[in-house]
């Protein structure tokens, strides 16, 4: 396959990803201690996707380093996800709004990385 329409793909996927973490992180900050299982399960799964796919590009072919950089941030925003999945999400514990904060902020970092990595 070719690296770029990888990227790209990959791209695609993170944004439809980020649709989800906005609105989690809107129901967050507007009071609700942790958003809808289905939509963190949705988010989730599709951020997965799209981070597998990279890794795979990364793995199988010579990807920008703007793309490598992008593939380390989300894989740090990923151990973030996880962290508030399953240690507040699950445990019924409000989501910590600086954990929230971080986690996307590492993953727009790393979205505006991918995007100029796919798009340049």
């Amino acid at each position: 396959m070719e690296p770029n329409l990888m990227l790209k793909t990959s791209t695609v996927l993170f944004a439809i990803s980020a649709l989800g973490g906005a609105a989690m992180a809107i129901l967050r900050f507007s009071g609700k201690p942790h958003p809808p299982s289905w939509l963190a399960m949705v988010h989730g799964f599709l951020a997965a996707a799209a981070l597998t796919l990279l890794v795979f590009a990364a793995a199988t072919t010579s990807v920008p380093g703007l793309a490598t950089l992008a593939l380390i941030l989300f894989l740090v925003a990923a151990a973030g996800g996880v962290l508030l999945n399953l240690r507040f999400h699950l445990n019924d514990i409000p989501l910590p709004k600086w954990l929230v904060l971080v986690h996307g902020s590492i993953a727009v970092i790393g979205f505006i990385c991918l995007l100029m990595a796919a798009w340049a």
